[in-house]
């Protein structure tokens, strides 16, 4: 008879695997907190929590369905804090015959797993995790031996191949994108909804973590943890966001604002990067709701949603398992310089540096253009070493897990891979934070001047990277304009801006 352990990760909590259809009383899962996936990278507290919270449910969920469940706690006696250790243990214990665990989504936990099952004198086995709209490779395989992957590309592939938004073989509206709609700023001409906030008292798990001696930054409110976790919820913000946030997602999903942290956006990025809820799941919920609604909700929000979720969601994945490990290691600037220490908490006086990395710290979530465009964008112009960045964003967001932190952060934002996924770098100057926000009217500096004692930091930096950066960058065809207007610069003007970027960089942790 086959005794069968079966390995659920905390980022697997897909209730509708094809695991879970029948109850086997020869099949055990196991479920481990452990001091390796708390110590890889140092993280938010409320990531911890909410991965604990979302992981206990599951099990909890599991077992009374009727499944045989072995559920190891951060503080269980026996606890030996490693996959490779627990699992050794509990086989040998409980005689199992047969190992059997879900394909990781990140790399190490991937390779890790592998050597597990090379070592095991039983049988092994993985399955999909049956929650992606892609496998693995699907991108790679799409995009072959290109130097460069177009995200617009595959989203195209996949809107068809889906038939999601189409008309026979043309994109419903006729256009595929309609990203130059949903660029606006918040303008007040409909009332902002708060998001949607779960009251989770998880108060005892805090207690455990700092007992176990965890290390890690951000601020919670342990009686009040906001974040989904279980699929109830999950699938209840599903439906608070069509409702309430899609029929304005689009138009301002772009948009900052510094006393709401996420105007028309979903937040529903955990509960699908733990797979609480399936991007199968959201897409067909919104265009349930869109067909119901199209006298109150136009394209441009519906398409804006799906190209989050079926096109750049799939895309990173298949990015990072075309390109890892070695993605890891790029830094196409040979950036060195390290994290100011406003990084950790949020004491700048650039007004729009301190509200999001604010934010981030204290609700352990931003949405991507506070994510991009101000942390992100600064922190390219400043040269900061990619490794730091990433570690930093890793750890920060609730919902970041390698594999979408990593292509997102050293690809998209700091240009590290040299263009594989980007056109051109993502960077501005103060207009455009300006632009889409209200942070600079609130600002120490002024987000109009270049140089001078309070001049933003961002201008200077902007004309100091391309300048600096020329060699790099100055044969691509998408930020020919920036090197022209460079060049076109009065020599006196030009040598004050880099004067005074010079004189920010010498000084980042006073800025």
């Amino acid at each position: 008879m086959t005794k069968t352990l079966r390995l659920i990760l905390g980022d697997q909590l897909n209730s509708n695997h094809s695991w879970y259809k029948q109850i086997d009383t020869n099949i055990t899962y196991i479920m481990l907190e452990v001091m390796q996936e708390q110590a890889y990278v140092m993280h938010h507290v409320q990531k911890i929590l909410a991965f604990f919270g979302a992981m206990r449910n599951f099990a909890y969920q599991l077992q009374k369905k009727g499944h045989q469940v072995i559920y190891i706690k951060l503080d269980d006696e026996h606890n030996q804090q490693d996959f490779e250790k627990n699992l050794q243990r509990i086989i040998e214990q409980q005689q199992i015959t047969r190992f059997e665990y879900q394909l990781p989504d990140e790399y190490r936990l991937d390779e890790q797993l592998k050597s597990i099952c090379q070592k095991l004198a039983i049988e092994t086995a993985y399955a999909d995790t049956e929650h992606f709209l892609t496998e693995r490779f699907d991108v790679k395989n799409f995009f072959g031996d290109k130097k460069r992957y177009l995200m617009e590309n595959f989203y195209r592939y996949m809107r068809e191949k889906l038939h999601i938004l189409m008309q026979g073989d043309e994109p419903v509206g006729d256009r595929w994108n309609f990203d130059a709609d949903n660029r606006k700023k918040y303008d007040g001409k409909v009332p902002l909804e708060e998001p949607i906030q779960y009251h989770h008292d998880v108060s005892e798990l805090k207690a455990l973590v700092d007992q176990m001696g965890v290390k890690y930054f951000g601020n919670v409110d342990a009686a009040n943890l906001e974040w989904p976790l279980s699929r109830q919820e999950a699938l209840k913000s599903l439906d608070y966001f069509c409702e309430h946030l899609l029929p304005h997602f689009g138009t301002y999903e772009d948009a900052m604002l510094q006393d709401h942290i996420s105007l028309f956006h979903s937040r529903m990025s955990f509960a699908q990067n733990s797979k609480l809820i399936s991007p199968a799941e959201v897409v067909s919920r919104v265009l349930i709701y869109y067909n119901q609604h199209q006298d109150e909700i136009s394209l441009a929000q519906v398409e804006g949603y799906i190209r989050q979720v079926v096109g750049w969601r799939e895309f990173m994945r298949g990015v990072y398992w075309a390109q890892m490990p070695g993605y890891e290691e790029k830094n196409f600037f040979n950036h060195q310089t390290p994290l100011p220490h406003w990084f950790w908490d949020g004491k700048t006086r650039m007004n729009c540096l301190n509200k999001c990395i604010g934010q981030s710290l204290n609700h352990a979530w931003a949405h991507h253009i506070q994510r991009l465009m101000v942390i992100g964008n600064f922190a390219l112009l400043a040269g900061l070493h990619p490794d730091e960045v990433d570690a930093w964003y890793l750890g920060v967001y609730v919902d970041a897990i390698q594999w979408v932190e990593i292509t997102n952060t050293r690809g998209m934002s700091q240009f590290a891979d040299g263009g594989f996924i980007a056109s051109k770098p993502y960077v501005a100057t103060a207009a455009y934070i300006n632009k889409m926000s209200d942070y600079c009217k609130h600002c120490h500096y002024d987000y109009k001047t270049k140089h001078g004692e309070r001049a933003c930091p961002y201008n200077s930096l902007y004309w100091n990277f391309f300048d600096r950066n020329a060699e790099k960058l100055q044969g691509n065809p998408r930020i020919g304009m920036a090197y022209l207007t460079l060049k076109k610069m009065k020599p006196d003007e030009k040598q004050k801006i880099m004067e005074q970027a010079e004189s920010y960089l010498d000084r980042l942790n006073e800025l």
